[in-house]
């Protein structure tokens, strides 16, 4: 297998995090899916990263997908549980941790990629109330427990762990420790590991 990524990318991280986690070897190559030369839509026809390339040449895509599969492959210390509401539960503390990304990389990208007269505040506005209410619900649900779901690393924290990190990353002025200290305590947990403190974005 080999996966196609980049440094600062939480999707990619997620996929880094969970290969560490699992002990699954896996040769990582660099692509700036915003360069010119970027080859990444010879593999992943919509263009972004990341892309898992299968022994026998297949591309999985997107984040979710690659994740399912790699906690498939043995050994056999799984990130998602099998079935049940513990497996549904794991699965939406990793939507509403992408789907706050999806909203801050809106949120960067109008900054980044558009002419400051094309900004629409109100827009903006929208993507920000997204992140910040999926911050207070993950809050909410945390509590005081060490971990997301079942009193067990899961999926559910590799997620969140991701989307925490890339939020102070790239948006530090929403300071999301200030309001939600509970997440501070457990992305500090988190961040302990190796699997996070190897995966660190910079740019």
């Amino acid at each position: 297998m080999q996966l196609i990524g980049s440094l600062t990318s939480p999707y990619v991280r997620k996929v880094r995090v969970t290969l560490m986690e699992k002990g699954i070897e896996c040769p990582f190559m660099l692509d700036d899916v915003w360069a010119a030369d970027t080859k990444i839509q010879q593999s992943n026809p919509l263009g972004k990263v990341p892309c898992l390339i299968l022994d026998d040449g297949s591309p999985l895509y997107d984040s979710r997908v690659i994740c399912e599969y790699l906690d498939s492959l043995p050994p056999a210390n799984t990130l998602i549980p099998a079935g049940g509401r513990e497996r549904i539960t794991v699965l939406r503390w990793e939507a509403l941790a992408d789907g706050m990304l999806e909203a801050g990389v809106l949120i960067r990208l109008e900054h980044t990629q558009r002419d400051p007269a094309q900004h629409s505040e109100a827009w903006l506005e929208r993507q920000r109330r997204k992140v910040t209410a999926g911050l207070a619900v993950m809050a909410r649900d945390l509590g005081n427990s060490d971990d997301c779901v079942g009193g067990r690393f899961t999926l559910a924290d590799i997620a969140v762990g991701c989307a925490l990190g890339w939020l102070g990353f790239r948006l530090a002025e929403l300071d999301w420790r200030k309001t939600h200290p509970n997440l501070g305590r457990h992305f500090d947990r988190l961040s302990a590991r190796r699997s996070f403190a190897d995966t660190v974005p910079r740019a």
